[in-house]
């Protein structure tokens, strides 16, 4: 099955619908996204521009099964298709957090967490990142 991101006229993911692999077959039996999108637009009235493949497989820049990773993220609703980067982001979760369009994620200003912190070390980054963001708030306020 094939996944095709319902796109609106200000990027954003209205939907996420599947498609049968046949239904995306060009003359020479070969999948073809513009073919899915012409099959999708015919079938859902919604122009064939606007609906742009994803991976179920793809997350944070990554196929989990190690083959090529597409546009970044599985597109989820509510998600950006950036075009220009050819990604899907999800929301930013502070203004101050800048897009890693390698992986299609948002960093803190501040870096990631460490993997190996303790439960009370990880408290303290958060609390840290939280400070970082209402500082910066402050400062563009």
């Amino acid at each position: 099955m094939a996944h095709f991101a319902k796109i609106s006229d200000t990027s954003k993911v209205l939907t996420v619908l599947t498609l049968d692999n046949k239904d995306m077959l060009n003359a020479d039996g070969v999948e073809e996204e513009t073919v899915g999108q012409q099959y999708l637009e015919k079938h859902n009235n919604w122009p064939a521009e606007k609906w742009i493949q994803t991976s179920y497989n793809t997350s944070r820049g990554t196929h989990k099964d190690g083959g090529t990773p597409l546009r970044g993220n599985y597109a989820g609703i509510g998600y950006t298709w950036d075009e220009d980067n050819n990604i899907f982001y999800g929301k930013k979760p502070y203004p101050s957090w800048v897009l890693n369009t390698t992986t299609a994620t948002w960093h803190s200003p501040i870096g990631d967490a460490p993997d190996d912190l303790t439960d009370e070390e990880k408290a303290a980054f958060t609390s840290l990142e939280l400070e970082v963001h209402q500082v910066v708030q402050v400062v563009l306020v």
